[in-house]
């Protein structure tokens, strides 16, 4: 079914999606953020797991854990605070626009 504008009937309608960035941003530096913390713990089993391969491998196996926890939080809090921002989006904020006429309306208002 194609978005039409309420005020002019026109089809060239898009979504701004502002929440969803949002969201998305701010979910992924929170997640970064608490990827950080859960990164000191998977530094400590990588340099655990890297004492086979002696003090290099200590550095090496908690340098990799603390990267894939950083991204790991921050992959999750992107995903997460994407999803939210979708559910603002379509039930709070206005996120459609018209090209045409400009105006910013919500999917309840349009027909």
């Amino acid at each position: 079914m194609t978005t039409q504008c309420p005020r002019c009937h026109s089809t060239a309608v898009i979504t701004k999606d502002l929440a969803r960035k949002v969201g998305a941003l701010v979910g992924t530096v929170g997640g970064a953020a608490q990827g950080v913390t859960g990164a000191m713990a998977g530094a400590e089993v990588g340099a655990v797991v890297g004492l086979v391969a002696g003090p290099a491998g200590v550095v090496a196996g908690g340098m990799a854990g603390a990267i894939l926890g950083g991204l790991a939080g921050a992959a999750t809090g992107c995903i997460a605070g994407a999803k939210l921002g979708e559910v603002i989006d379509e039930r709070v904020l206005d996120n459609y626009a018209c090209l045409d006429c400009e105006l910013s309306f919500n999917r309840r208002q349009s027909v």
